[in-house]
């Protein structure tokens, strides 16, 4: 797997799953949503961590800057 996000996705991710799980486990969102919210929570998480999205793979999608010459 050849990393496909650059920092600022992968910090925006991260950011947005501790956000999201916050939100669930100080019970402000409960029920389906918090489940479907839990789940975005931790691909976000995830891929953030890893720097690779499988999606962005799929559609050739690259946020990494490139590089000057």
């Amino acid at each position: 797997m050849k990393k496909n996000m650059g920092n600022l996705d992968r910090a925006i991710r991260i950011v947005i799953a501790i956000i999201l799980g916050i939100l669930i486990f100080t019970g402000k969102v409960s029920g389906a949503i918090a489940w479907i919210l839990g789940i975005i929570s931790v691909i976000f998480l995830i891929t953030g961590i890893i720097g690779w999205c499988s999606l962005y793979a799929l559609l050739g999608i690259s946020t990494i800057k490139k590089e000057a010459k």
